[in-house]
Parts: C-alpha cells; structure tokens; sequence
C-alpha cells in the first residue's frame, strides 16, 4: 500500500467512524477554531503593551492591557481544556464503534480463516490495532488539523506585520511540512511488522495457556519458555527497527526547529535596525515563529503516531477487505416445527486435501432421530458442520426442510439448528446472560420454567442470586453434568427445530447421565435430532441409524429393521459392542 493509498484509507476510516457522530464533531472544530482566533490575538495585545510602555503611555492603558491579556489566555486555557475533552470522548466513542464493528466482522468469516489464526491473535487484532488508533482519533483532529490551522493563521498574521517577514517563514514552513511529509511514512511498514510481532506473541501466550496443563505434565516448560522468549526477540527486534525509522522524524522536527528560530531572531534584528519594526513588533514576530514552530513540532510528534496508526489501518482494512464466503439471502424460507434434513451426493474436503465425505447421500425425516456412528474420522463431525454451514461442501446438494442451505442466510439458519457438544462453552457473567447469550428479551419466568423443567431445581434453589448468580470462567465451579443441563437449557429457549448431539452424557457418572437422559428424551420432543453416539445406551433411542466409513455411507436404515436383520453392520455391532467397535 504507497502513500497516497494509506491516507486515503485512514481518511476513509476517519470519516465512517467520525461522521455519525458529526455533533459533537462541529462543536470541537467551533470551540478549536476559537482557541486558535484567541492564540493569534494574544501576541497583539502584548505588542501594544510594549509599544504603550516605550512611549510611557498612561498606566491606566497599560493595566487595561494586562487584564485583557490574563482574561484571553484564561479563555484559552478553558477551550483548550473541552477541546481536550470532546476530542478524548470523541476518540474512545469511535474507537470503540470500531472494535464492535471488526468484531462482528470477524465473527461472520468463515470457519478456514479462523482455523488458521489463533483467538490470542485475533484478539490482539481486534483490541491492539484498534487501540494503535486510539490517539490517531483523539487527537488527529485537534493536534494536526488544529494545528495546520494555526500556522495558516500565524503566517497570515505575520504578513500583516511585515510581507517581506511572512513571506520568508511561510516559504520555512512551507519546506519544513515538505520534509516531515516526505519522511512521515517512512516506519509504515515497520510498525506494521512490530503490530504482527506483537499479534504473534499474545496468539502464542494464549495457546500455551489453554494447554497449560499438558504442557506441565509432559514436561514441556522449558520447550515452551524459549519459544516465549524466541516471540519476545522477534518483538524486540521488530519494536527497536521501528523506533529508529519514527526518530528521522523528530531529528527532522529538532533541526527545523533550530532554523526557523535562527531565521527570524536574524530577520527581526535586521527589521529593528532599519527602523520597519518595533520593540512590540519583534517581540510579535519572534512570538508568532514560536507559535509557527510549535504546531510543527507537534505535527512531527502526530506524524509518528501516524504511522503506528497507517500500521493499523493497514491490518483493519485487510481485515475488513475479508469477506465470508458462505453467504444466503433466505430469511423466512423454514416452516415452523421439525424440519426433514436430505443430503443428495455430498462430498467435502478441507483445503485440497483428502474428501472427508464422499457422496453421502440421505433423508432424515421430520421428527425423527437419527443415530449416527462411525470411527473417529469417518466424516460424521464433518456433516454436521455442514448441516450448520460452517462450510459448504464441494458438491452435492444440502436441503433443511425443502430449501437449499447455500440459499439461506447463515445466521438464520444458525437459530433453526443448534448444537450441544460435550465442550460446553460457559461464560464469567450471570446464569441469565449464559443462557441466554445476553438477550435481554427473555423473561425470568422463562428462564426459570427452562431450568427446572431440565431437572436443575436443587441447584438453582441454592444459588445465592438466582439468575443474577455470576459464574466462574469457563463454568468452573459446575460439575460437567450442570454444565451440560445448562447447555440444554439454552436449545430450549432457542426452540430449534433441529438438534445436533455429540453425546453428551459419555463422560457422566451414572446418577448425573439418567438425569442427563431425561433431559434429553425431553429436548428431543417435535425435534429432528441427529446424535453422534458413542455408547450403545444412546442409540436405543434414535429412530434411524447411519453408519459412516472413510466418508461413505456404509448402512443407512430404521433403528429396528437393523436390529431384527443378522446380517447388517449395526446388529454384528451390537452384537461386539458399540463401544469396542468405535474405540
């Protein structure tokens, strides 16, 4: 991305954010225009007060001038104070539309994406590039534009003063921006190779995290602390390369600086000399070029947060540029009630490797439940991530009730089939908010009916909080028995009409799986299920079972026409046991 493209992004970025919120956008630019007219005027009045003093004006002039003078710099440093925070509420507000908006970008790309990035990275994409443009929000406007502004007017004012003067600084200035543009990019890519260091690093602290366990007992500490420290070096290095290219600016700025104070001590003695300037107007003039010097020396610090900030943009719009390939339009296209499921000829195979199903081929009809069995890679996790369209498969025809899933929009679908795992995904927040993923629509009443209907009483019953109760992270002060019921009680309020099951209830003690049992016999009632059994219990209560080798429907019929026929595949099944059969 040049220059050129990386301005117009962020102004882009700039714009889409900053617009719906044009308000208090137009009162920040009044109440900073403002500040500026007062800052210009300033140095007028303290040249009078000098001109009225040499010439032993009346005292009472010189007081009045004084006053004047502490009143305007008063009013300044008021306007500066809600400039300062209108720009920082203007920022966090900003910035914060964005993190929701890339966050919900995110969650809607698809499944090979995420598969090939980490959540610790995704979340420093998210929180870290997004707080990389924290300032570029907060003070671009007020520090770059505010203060392009007043070196507009400071030059305007020193023309005013003496032409031949204004012309010579604004001819420096001129130069100077020149110079701190031609450089101001130059740790773009830099800084965007620090941000990906930085990204890389927190993916890997969050993997190693979630895996800190196995690392400890195999002995993996060691392996695991000098790939840390490997990720921290390539930071380092990353942040110190960067550093260096952002200091070209400040030298740069120090240097002008140094000149543009030189040029007008020598042009302001050289005017009083010839008699074409005051006392009162070399003291304008050398103030004026300090006000000239200051919004370029800021400009130069801005101009560095600038470029971590076109870093940002950078990783954002290729973020944003990203869009899910498993899209749909269909919104109201499923009737009401159980839905028949039909696979016509379907195949799939992950990023060009092997098919994980190959021509799979069935109709699960609406109301009944479907036992699907097979040996661990056989495809049956695989079909029902399809059935979820969590991808679409390479070929071959999926239909929920009579419509295409490639026709419906995802989302949509997503609230007519829902899925328990035997991972139950619990959040720190309240009973309520992790059962009903933080909708506040349904009632307590509901809720509760739910939770007692599934057989939790006793526990809700001794919660100390009722449904306001916060759980700890990751539900870890449930057993794995509450923890499935509550993952049921969520089906329920969802009210699918298709239930996906990766059995539950194979790592339960028996006491909490009969409880478990019910709850499910329960759920499955006017629903099509489909259950990825394990044990020989949970198939007795399928209607239909399908079994499935090396992606391939290998039997595929009624639950007890198989039973009673010798020579299918599920009656020699359960006549070696389920469990053996499958280990």
């Amino acid at each position: 991305m040049n220059s050129q493209s990386r301005l117009r992004a962020q102004a882009r970025l700039l714009a889409r954010y900053v617009a719906p919120r044009w308000p208090v956008a137009a009162v920040l630019s009044f109440v900073l225009l403002a500040s500026i007219a007062l800052q210009l005027v300033s140095p007028q009045i303290i040249k009078r007060f000098i001109d009225a003093a040499q010439s032993q004006a009346d005292p009472g002039q010189l007081v009045n001038a004084a006053v004047l003078f502490l009143g305007v710099g008063l009013v300044v440093q008021l306007l500066r104070l809600v400039t300062t925070y209108l720009s920082t509420d203007l920022g966090f507000r900003t910035t914060n539309d964005l993190r929701a908006d890339l966050a919900r970008h995110l969650l809607g790309l698809d499944m090979t994406f995420h598969k090939e990035r980490t959540p610790g990275e995704l979340i420093e994409r998210i929180d870290g590039d997004v707080t990389a443009l924290s300032n570029f929000f907060t003070q671009f406007v007020v520090r770059v534009l505010g203060s392009m502004v007043l070196i507009v007017g400071v030059l305007a004012m020193l023309i005013r003063e003496e032409w031949h003067m204004g012309l010579a600084m604004a001819g420096f200035a001129v130069a100077a921006l020149a110079l701190l543009v031609r450089y101001g990019g130059v740790a773009v890519a830099d800084s965007a190779a620090e941000r990906e260091a930085n990204a890389e690093l927190y993916g890997f602290v969050e993997e190693r995290l979630a895996g800190i366990d196995d690392i400890r007992s195999n002995g993996g500490v060691g392996y695991t602390l000098r790939r840390y420290y490997e990720a921290l070096r390539r930071l380092y290095w990353a942040a110190i390369t960067a550093w260096k290219k952002r200091l070209i600016v400040i030298r740069i700025a120090v240097a002008m600086w140094g000149v543009g104070f030189t040029l007008a001590l020598a042009l302001g003695m050289t005017s009083f000399l010839r008699g074409l300037l005051t006392i009162g107007g070399v003291y304008v003039l050398l103030h004026y070029t300090e006000m000239l010097l200051d919004p370029i020396e800021r400009i130069s610090d801005q101009l560095q947060d600038l470029q971590r900030a076109a870093a940002g943009v950078q990783r954002i719009t290729e973020l944003f540029e990203l869009a899910p390939g498993i899209r749909g339009e269909g919104r109201d296209a499923l009737a009401e009630g159980p839905l028949p499921i039909g696979f016509d000829s379907v195949s799939f195979a992950y990023e060009d490797g092997e098919p994980v199903l190959d021509g799979v081929s069935f109709t699960l009809k609406a109301g009944r439940t479907l036992g699907l069995l097979g040996r661990t890679g056989s495809g049956k996790t695989t079909l029902t991530r399809l059935l979820f369209r969590l991808y679409d498969p390479s070929s071959g025809t999926i239909r929920l009730g009579d419509t295409d899933l490639t026709t419906m929009e995802p989302e949509y679908l997503r609230r007519r089939v829902a899925m328990v795992t035997q991972d139950v995904q619990l959040f720190r927040a309240s009973v309520r908010d992790n059962l009903t993923f933080f909708d506040a629509q349904r009632s307590d009443e509901e809720i509760i009916q739910v939770i007692r209907e599934i057989g939790l009483d006793d526990w809700y019953d001794s919660l100390p909080n009722g449904l306001d109760t916060e759980l700890a992270p990751g539900g870890g002060d449930l057993s794995a028995g509450q923890a499935q019921l509550l993952a049921f009680a969520r089906v329920f309020l969802s009210a699918p009409s298709v239930v996906v099951l990766d059995e539950p209830s194979s790592r339960l003690d028996p006491a909490t799986e009969r409880l478990l049992e019910r709850a499910m016999t329960r759920l499955l009632q006017g629903r099509t299920g489909i259950i990825i059994a394990h044990r020989l219990d949970t198939v007795q209560r399928v209607d239909d079972i399908m079994i499935i080798e090396e992606g391939r429907v290998a039997e595929y019929g009624p639950r007890p026409e198989l039973v009673r026929d010798p020579n299918s595949r599920f009656s020699s099944l359960l006549r070696t046991g389920l469990q053996e059969a499958f280990a």
